[in-house]
């Protein structure tokens, strides 16, 4: 199963050399929230919308295999929804697909 995380350039070009993702969102890091923010296909467009539409910083959509990750992960429920969440590094292995997100955010699949 695929899932989805946005995250700075900067965030993972810095995740790529150090070999673990470790941001949890825009501005929050694994160690202060617990967990890694990520959402499925269908939520990515509403997840930039919401939080990272105003970014003056490049950003990437990652897609990240689950087969291939070295952390748990779960859905959990956040309002009326549920939205996965990594609970460790996101190692870069995992990633197996990284796309260029513009002002407009991601393209519908």
């Amino acid at each position: 199963m695929n899932i989805f995380h946005i995250a700075t350039a900067t965030d993972w070009a810095a995740a790529k050399s150090a070999g673990e993702y470790t941001t949890s969102t825009r501005g929050r890091s694994l160690a202060e929230e617990g967990f890694i923010h990520a959402s499925r296909r269908e939520q990515v467009a509403g997840v930039f919308a919401s939080f990272y539409a105003d970014s003056e910083e490049p950003l990437v959509l990652l897609t990240i295999d689950t087969e291939q990750l070295t952390v748990p992960w779960s859905e959990d429920p956040v309002g009326n929804d549920t939205y996965p969440h990594l609970y460790g590094p996101l190692a870069v292995g995992a990633v197996t697909a990284v796309e260029p997100l513009d002002r407009g955010g991601p393209t519908p699949s």
